[in-house]
């Protein structure tokens, strides 16, 4: 599931308040840069998280010879889309299976 960073909630004066009960703040390096946020996200799963895009983007510069960080950025960006509309689309597939095999059940059971 992904998780929000920042969930923001507005207030009635239009100012906006950050939902806190359930956030967890973290400061952590990401491909060089030090960033702080405030997430809902488990702060194990945002270390992994962290640690996927280190990998990826040390396979990207190995192989992308002389690409700028913004253009190897870019490509890990499309990569890891290409990933979550791979998932979304198996995920669909594997939803719609089962209401196929749940709907057989019941007409067995029924």
């Amino acid at each position: 599931m992904p998780w929000r960073v920042l969930k923001l909630l507005w207030s009635g004066s239009g100012n906006k308040r950050i939902k806190s009960e359930l956030m967890h703040s973290h400061t952590l390096e990401v491909l060089g840069l030090e960033l702080s946020f405030k997430a809902e996200a488990d702060p194990r799963r945002i270390e992994r998280a962290r640690d996927l895009l280190d990998e990826r983007y040390g396979r990207l510069a190995r192989h992308g010879g002389l690409l700028s960080k913004e253009k190897l950025l870019a490509f890990l960006a499309l990569s890891l889309a290409d990933d979550v509309l791979l998932m979304q689309e198996e995920r669909g597939s594997t939803d719609k299976r089962l209401r196929e095999l749940l709907g057989n059940i019941e007409k067995v059971a029924g």
